[in-house]
C-alpha cells in the first residue's frame, strides 16, 4: 500500500518554497542592481575626475598662453627700449662732438690768421700769435672739462696717472722719480683720459 502521506501535495510547503525562491530571486536582483549601480557610480566618478583634469589642463594652458604672451610683449618692449637708448646715446655723442668741434672753430680761425700773418711779420710776432692761439685752445678744452696732469721732473712716479716708457739711471733724481716728461697726460671731468708718458729714474 502506497504511503499517501508523502505523495500528497502540501500547499503550505509549496507556498513556503515559492516564497523562499522569490526572496532569493529578489536578493539576486538587488545584488545585480547594486552591482550595476556601483559600476555606474565608478564610471561617473571616473568621468568627473577626467572632466576635472581636463578643466585644470585648460586653465593651465590658458595661463601658459597668457604668460607667453606677456613675456613676448616684455621682450618686444625691452628691445624697443634698448634701441631707443642706443639711439639716444648716439645722438648725445654726436651733439657733444658737435659742441666741441664748434667751440674749436675760432681757434682754427685764429691759427690760420697767425700762419697767414707769419709771411708778413717777424718770427717773434709769429711765435707770439701762435702762443695766443695755444692759450685759446687750452682755455676752450678746459671749458669742456679737460685738465692737464701736473707732472714735472723730480715728481715721484704715480702709476695711476703716469706711464713709464723707460727707466734710466740718474744721478740727479732719486729712484722712482720722473726725470723727463715725453707726453703730457690729461683728465676729462676728473677721469683719466690719457696718462702722462714719462722716463723714470732707477
Amino acid at each position: 500500500m502506497t504511503d499517501r502521506k508523502h505523495t500528497t501535495h502540501d500547499p503550505k510547503r509549496a507556498k513556503a518554497a515559492e516564497t523562499k525562491a522569490g526572496r532569493k530571486a529578489a536578493e539576486q536582483a538587488g545584488e545585480a542592481a547594486e552591482s550595476q549601480a556601483g559600476e555606474a557610480t565608478e564610471a561617473q566618478i571616473a568621468e568627473a575626475a577626467a572632466q576635472s583634469i581636463a578643466d585644470e589642463l585648460a586653465v593651465v594652458s590658458r595661463e601658459r598662453d597668457e604668460y607667453l604672451d606677456h613675456l613676448r610683449r616684455l621682450k618686444a618692449e625691452f628691445d624697443n627700449y634698448r634701441k631707443r637708448v642706443q639711439r639716444d646715446n648716439e645722438e648725445l655723442r654726436l651733439r657733444a662732438a658737435e659742441t666741441v668741434v664748434e667751440s674749436l672753430l675760432p681757434v682754427m680761425d685764429n691759427l690760420s690768421r697767425a700762419l697767414e700773418a707769419g709771411d708778413q711779420h717777424e718770427e717773434g710776432q709769429l711765435l707770439a700769435g701762435l702762443g695766443l692761439v695755444a692759450d685759446q685752445l687750452r682755455g676752450t678744452l678746459a671749458g669742456h672739462g679737460l685738465e692737464a696732469i701736473e707732472v714735472e721732473p723730480g715728481t715721484m712716479f704715480d702709476p695711476e696717472y703716469h706711464e713709464a716708457i723707460v727707466a734710466q739711471p740718474s744721478e740727479e733724481y732719486d729712484e722712482g722719480a720722473v726725470t723727463q716728461v715725453l707726453e703730457r697726460g690729461y683728465l676729462l671731468h676728473g677721469k683719466l683720459l690719457r696718462p702722462a708718458k714719462v722716463i723714470v729714474a732707477r
